[in-house]
């Protein structure tokens, strides 16, 4: 995986140079995770059939998971499980710590807005995608939350913007495909 290999940058070499006593430059692992998901989206845009594109989404999503410290990783980890036991307060609690503590956390914010949502708490869930967005702008199951918020608060256009941002990040998501024809055949109804 793209995560384990160690990238190296001659800036030497870039510019034409000779030489080799130039030392290489080390990317960060965010860098390394950047450079991942920049290839994993033109493969994702490029994929040949739905299995192939859950195949590039699940690598998206692992890579995302993804954070420089492990400690971050084990609590999202922690609050994913809470939140599958239905122990939501728990979750919102390790949560609130994990986005305080590590606010560059894209997917911490994201499980965060995740479970306002399951909790109805639509207004605290758009302002947690709102941060998703602002770490990373092609999440594209942020963009997909956010047309269900608005969805259920029955903004059509807004959730049909919505789902068209999300689908022009992962053109694969049958569900927001099949939300795009409802909400398009509504506006054309009106």
């Amino acid at each position: 995986m793209a995560l384990g290999l160690v990238i190296f940058v001659a800036p030497g070499l870039a510019q034409g140079s000779a030489d080799s006593s130039v030392p290489a430059q080390k990317l960060t692992a965010q860098e390394t995770r950047e450079v991942a998901l920049d290839r994993l989206f033109a493969s994702l845009h490029k994929a040949s059939g739905e299995q192939a594109a859950k195949a590039v989404e699940q690598k998206i999503w692992e890579l995302w998971s993804r954070f420089d410290s492990p400690t971050a990783e084990v609590l999202l980890g922690q609050a994913v499980v809470a939140m599958g036991a239905s122990e939501n307060t728990a979750s919102l609690e390790i949560l609130d710590r994990v986005v305080v503590s590590y606010p560059t956390y894209a997917e911490a914010w994201n499980k965060r807005a995740t479970l306002h949502f399951a909790l109805g708490n639509y207004d605290a869930s758009l302002r947690d995608i709102d941060k998703v967005l602002d770490l990373e702008p092609r999440h594209f199951g942020a963009l997909a939350g956010r047309g269900m918020i608005y969805h259920q608060q029955k903004n059509w256009t807004a959730a049909l913007n919505a789902y068209r941002e999300a689908l022009s990040m992962n053109p694969s998501m049958t569900g927001v495909k099949n939300a795009v024809q409802e909400l398009s055949k509504r506006e054309r109804d009106i």
